[in-house]
Parts: C-alpha cells; structure tokens; sequence
C-alpha cells in the first residue's frame, strides 16, 4: 500500500532534514512533498490526496493552528503530527482540538519522531484496509441489488422507472441499455431427468460460472442471470446511442457455446437479440428471444431472432401467450383461468393445423417440454408425473394424444399445487433463492424481504420446514457445493471459495473443516477419482 506525506515549515533546513533522515520507504511513503506554510499546504492537500502531514505551528502567511482550522472546515481527513518549539500546554490543546494526533518538539529528536510515524504509518494503514474493505463490501452489495433488480424485470416481476433504481452516479438508468443473449441448455428435461438434485445443483452452478468466465478479458459490464433451471440470460451494458456491433455479439456468443462444451461436456444454444434493448423493454425482448430458441429444430447453435411478420407466426407468438397464461393460472391455484386458457389453445390449434400438421404436433412437443421445465421450476410436478409424462409422450403420435398429454400434466401439476399449504409454497421459494445465490452474501432479512414476510415468521417457517435454522443450511449447502466443485474442476480452493460465498480462503478452509473434518485440499486430495462427477451424457 503507497502512503503520502507533506512536509511543512517555514525552516527549509528542518525539511531536508525531515526529507533525509526519516526512512520514509519502509513505512511505505512512496510521495514525500513540501510546502513552505498553511497555505501552501492547504491548497496541496485540497487537490491531492495526503496520507500523513507533519505541520510547524509557527509560519508566516498562515500558522500550522489556522491550517488545522482550515482542513477542518474542508472536511479533510489527514493525520497531522505538529511540530513546535512552544511548550506552553495552549498552544498543544489548541492543535489537538482541531484534529492534530501528536505533536513533538523542537529540537527534533528524530528517533523519537521515527518511532510515531511508524505508530501512525499502521494506523493509517489498518484503517484504509478497512476503507477498502467497506468499500468492496458495498460495491458487491450494489452489484447483487442491481442484478437483482434485473432479474426481477427480466421477468417482468416489477414496473421500471428511470428513477427508480441508480446503482451509482456515472450510470442513470434512461442512460442505458442492453445486449441480450439467452443461453438455453439443450433438450435439458431429458437430459436431466436421470440426475439427482445435487447434480442438477452442480451442472446449473457449473455453467453459470463458465458463462461468467467466458467474457471476462473482454472488460464489458454484463451479468449472467438464470432464469430456470438450465436457461440463463446474459445482459451486456452499454451507455444510451452505442452502436450495435452483430459480428462482435456473435463471437461473444460462440465463445460461451464453446466454453460450456469444453468444460461442462454439454451443448447450449445461444439466442441472439439483435439490438440493443432498453430497459423497459427486457421482458418482451426475453420472451421473444425464449420462443424462438426453444421453437429452434437444431441444437448446439447461434440463432438471432428475425422479425416476424407472417401470419403463422402470430398465431404462434399468442399460442405463447396462452402458455404463459397456463403457468400463472397454476401458480395463482386459478383453475378457471387455467381451463380458459387451455380451450383458446385448443381453437388456435386448430387454425395452425388447418396449415400444416406437422407444425402443430412440433409445437405441442416444445410446448410439453416447456411446461415441464416451468413446473419443475416452480416445483409443483411429482418425479412419479414427470416419468408418467414421458411415457406417454413417447408413445403419442397424434395432435389429440399431445393434447390429452398437456391436459393431463396441467391438472396434475394444479392438483399438486393446491394439496400445499402457503406457506409450504413460501418455502419451495426461498429454497430455489438460496440455491441461485449462493455465491451472494445472503441473510435472513434479503430473503424475507424476497418472500414478503417477517424476518421472524420466516426463520420459524424455515425451521419447521427444514429442520435446522436458515444459517445451517446455507452453510451445509455452499459445503455440499463447495466438495463437489473440488472434485469436478481444477479452480484452486480460493476460488471455489469465492464461488460458494467465502470470500476470505482462511475463514473457508476452516468452515470446511467443521464440516468435513478435513482442510479443502485433504478433501481434493483424498477423494480424487479421474471420473467426472457430471452425468455421462454421452450415451
């Protein structure tokens, strides 16, 4: 850490001296600067950050007291040793009064004076760690408030105003907008359906932190955000009126394609949106690009949604609609709605099958498959009715046996919803908010304040609902994620760390080991297995 200090007195003697015989680099003064009185080393320190000053009191133009006054009336906080050959304790009291630390007399004895600024040099030092600390603290608060914040527009979950949310000075919201990608593991419900929940948990963090990895040498301002289980959406900032540079988001995009391939051994597809998005506009933008990916036949590919224009392609985007339509009516236990929806479904049906057949029955297929996805993530379909699902869908062959295939997993899907009390539904919640954040510096009252509760209902509910308190199971799981993420990658302990929400290695390595009842590495070490923790997929 490099400190400055300013010299002042009159005496030009005492200054070579002060400059000559202190040993300033080994308290890590890397600037040592002068000025002949206060005044010169008022308007000094006004322009340049000053760590330590060591002030005469008596100077012509203005005195070392008036100098102190002056600093502050400024607001200026610098450690100030006065240096004075008056002894009278009015002149000492005045110094301190007005900011000074110490003081010492004239003569100098400069080993004395050697030994305070070493004293003060720590001080300084300790308390600008700390600063910084502060600092890095809340500029990841920040960064977690507005990544949250876009989720929740993402998702259309609140209204946006230009005033509403500034994250810091420079960048106003009406100031700027977006690249939009959206990254969608491909043909996920069936790859996933053989994986357990600890495998799901380790794949969707693993190509989190890939996509994460993947654009960070190119110095843009971007947050990954998952969305659903393995579909995330990666949001690139750019200040208002830059242009829109295709060929560069497409690299971007082959590069995070790439990278998942290499490192997670499972293909994406990457949906392009091809301008740039204000942020009042995200959530329509989202769902476009949502649909046109997952109505894409191919995978392991770079599509860049068009503009439609065509007929057909109406009737399509309101079958979307409905869909949506579908899943909030299940969320909000309305069956009314849900059977509406689901008869306009039926009759826009029809009209697309008048044009081609084939097109119906590929959209009931995506269209199962997106239900699926959205009730696994609101986690209303039993593992028993999603293996009765695929059963039948693999025998159906008809538009009307795809039909009875949606029917049947909707009504099973509200049933199992409505069966649940509140507040169990609360909990289902807050489990996948802690699962998404684990990284995040989460407490009790960020996910009360999520759920819409107390902070003290929350923490009863959690208890009963798992059986040990908020605080034990987060640290259980970032230590389950944290054994998994030895096992399956090459990241060093630090880092896996960070990455499951310790930001500090010492204070990790010891969580882990009351957990474990060994350090990170012992655990890495004893239980290395050439194999992939991951699913074989390659069958």
């Amino acid at each position: 850490m490099e400190l400055k200090v300013l010299l002042v007195d009159d005496e030009i003697n005492i200054v070579r001296n002060l400059q000559k015989i202190i040993p300033w680099h080994k308290y890590d003064f890397t600037k040592v600067d002068t000025a002949s009185n206060g005044a010169k080393a008022l308007e000094y320190v006004l322009n340049y950050d000053t760590d330590l000053i060591l002030c005469d009191i008596r100077m012509p133009q203005m005195d070392g007291l008036s100098f102190l006054e002056k600093l502050k009336d400024h607001g200026k906080k610098c450690t100030v040793l006065m240096l004075t050959g008056y002894q009278d304790f009015d002149y000492v009291r005045s110094a301190l009064k007005n900011g000074a630390r110490d003081y010492i007399l004239k003569p100098i004895n400069y080993e004395e004076l050697e030994r305070i600024i070493a004293k003060h040099a720590t001080e300084i030092k300790n308390r600008k760690l700390e600063q910084i600390k502060e600092r890095n603290k809340w500029n990841k608060a920040m960064i977690v408030a507005y990544e949250k914040f876009l989720y929740d527009v993402l998702l259309d979950y609140t209204t946006v105003s230009s005033r509403q949310f500034l994250f810091d000075e420079e960048n106003k919201l009406d100031e700027l907008q977006y690249t939009l990608l959206l990254i969608d593991l491909d043909d996920y419900s069936q790859i996933s359906r053989g994986w357990n929940e600890k495998e799901r948990k380790l794949i969707n963090f693993a190509v989190r932190n890939v996509l994460l990895d993947a654009l960070m040498s190119h110095s843009l301002a971007y947050a990954v955000l998952q969305t659903r289980e393995g579909e995330w959406c990666v949001l690139i900032q750019h200040q208002k009126n830059s242009g829109y540079d295709l060929e560069m988001v497409h690299m971007w995009s082959r590069k995070m394609l790439n990278a998942v391939s290499e490192n997670v051994k499972l293909t994406v597809s990457v949906g392009i949106y091809p301008v740039h998005v204000p942020i009042d506009k995200l959530a329509d933008a989202y769902k476009q690009l949502q649909r046109t990916v997952h109505l894409s036949p191919q995978n392991h590919q770079i599509i860049v949604l068009e503009e439609e224009v065509s007929q057909p392609n109406e009737l399509k985007y309101s079958m979307w609609g409905l869909v949506e339509e579908i899943v909030s009516s299940i969320k909000k236990r309305d069956r009314d709605k849900m059977e509406q929806a689901f008869q306009e479904l039926n009759n826009t049906l029809r009209e697309i099958s008048g044009q081609s057949l084939q097109r119906a029955e590929q959209f009931l297929h995506f269209m199962i498959l997106h239900l699926l996805r959205e009730m696994h993530e609101i986690n209303v379909l039993t593992s028993e009715d999603e293996k009765s699902v695929w059963t039948m869908l693999e025998r159906s062959i008809s538009i009307k046996s795809l039909l009875d295939i949606i029917h049947k997993l909707l009504n099973d899907s509200f049933n199992s919803s409505t069966n649940r009390k509140p507040s169990d539904m609360l909990m289902v919640s807050a489990k996948d908010y802690i699962d998404k954040n684990l990284a995040n510096d989460l407490g009790v009252e960020e996910i009360s304040d999520y759920l819409g509760i107390s902070y003290s209902y929350f923490s009863m509910l959690f208890k009963q609902t798992f059986g040990e308190t908020f605080l034990e199971y987060l640290t259980k799981q970032r230590i389950e994620l944290a054994k998994s993420m030895l096992l399956a990658s090459d990241k060093s302990v630090a880092q896996i760390g960070k990455l499951v929400g310790y930001s500090e290695r010492r204070y990790f390595t010891r969580v882990f080991y009351k957990f474990t009842g060994s350090t990170p590495s012992e655990y890495r070490e004893k239980n290395a297995d050439p194999k992939s923790i991951l699913p074989d997929l390659s069958s």
